[in-house]
């Protein structure tokens, strides 16, 4: 077993556990709202959700006609489910506050959110290198967009009470590689993010809005293409993490609410695993990003008696 791999299978490709067409993951009746949707890994999330059903799919990002040529693409594909472009970048204050208001004032109340937008670069070997700017634009987005996007989501106006929420995380926080030429301010400031989901959870239970954060695999997108070769590495299929994000915004991954966990493994045998159900009871801080080494991360522990 693979020390990124807490099952024995390893999953490269979709599979029948976590499709899309699963009738138990269906998203009939839904709003799924899907940031960074117009291409790459986002385009394959939305499609997946298309194929489970969605009665409507809102695609935000920046570039409108990535998000309006992605629509065309949809509709011709999905003729049961509404598309929406909705231009929006996460970073600016401004523009989520008018997406949410824009959404209430026509009506649109989202039930799904999916967290996909992020900031890449810049990417190298040196930390200590990198113009200010840089570093706090990264964290900008992937810290403060994300978590305004999430504040928004719960808080939504039309949001009728005791209606259940479900907020899907992509994240490669925590990953390290060596040497790192991908690391920095990506993944440091996607594991801020993701650990603040952690914690969010903890303060909203399951019943209230699902959370599940989870690493989408190795996959060669547009984005990507800028930092490797295509032939370097055997990639992932995009139906992986699409699907996986489908599974993670139904019921089936409830039990799972906070965690993070990786498209990879497989979602039937993590649920038999006695071993992985009892940590999963007994420690807090059990697939979570935490400081490694610790089996607990709240200050519970520093008011025990001796």
């Amino acid at each position: 077993m693979a020390l990124t791999n807490l099952t024995n299978t390893y999953h490269r490709d979709t599979y029948p556990a976590i499709s899309s067409t699963n009738p138990s993951l269906s998203q009939a009746g839904k709003t799924v709202l899907i940031t960074g949707g117009g291409s790459g890994i986002g385009f394959e999330i939305v499609r997946s959700f298309a194929k489970a059903k969605a009665s409507r799919i809102i695609i935000m990002g920046r570039r409108i006609t990535v998000l309006e040529d992605a629509v065309v693409k949809l509709r011709e594909e999905f003729q049961n489910t509404e598309f929406i472009a909705q231009q929006g970048d996460i970073s600016d204050e401004v523009s989520t506050t008018a997406v949410w208001d824009h959404l209430n004032s026509n009506n649109i109340f989202v039930h799904v959110l999916v967290l996909n937008a992020a900031h890449l670069s810049p990417m190298g070997p040196d930390t200590l290198k990198m113009e200010r700017k840089d570093l706090m634009e990264a964290f900008n987005i992937n810290v403060w967009g994300n978590f305004s996007m999430t504040a928004k989501f719960v808080n939504q106006p039309l949001r009728p009470v005791g209606e259940k929420l479900n907020l899907v995380n992509v994240s490669t926080a925590g990953i390290q590689m060596n040497p790192a030429p991908t690391q920095n301010p990506y993944v440091t400031s996607k594991g801020t993010f993701t650990a603040l989901l952690g914690r969010i959870a903890d303060e909203h239970p399951v019943e209230d809005v699902q959370i599940i954060s989870f690493h989408p695999g190795a996959l060669y997108s547009e984005s990507g293409a800028k930092y490797f070769d295509k032939d370097i590495i055997d990639w992932d299929e995009m139906a992986l993490p699409a699907d996986f994000a489908v599974w993670s915004a139904s019921p089936e991954a409830a039990w799972l609410h906070g965690r993070f966990v990786w498209a990879h493994w497989d979602v039937d045998e993590l649920k038999s695993d006695k071993e992985i159900t009892k940590r999963l009871e007994q420690e807090s801080g059990f697939l979570k990003v935490a400081v490694q080494g610790l089996t607990e991360i709240s200050a519970t522990s520093f008011l025990k008696k001796k």
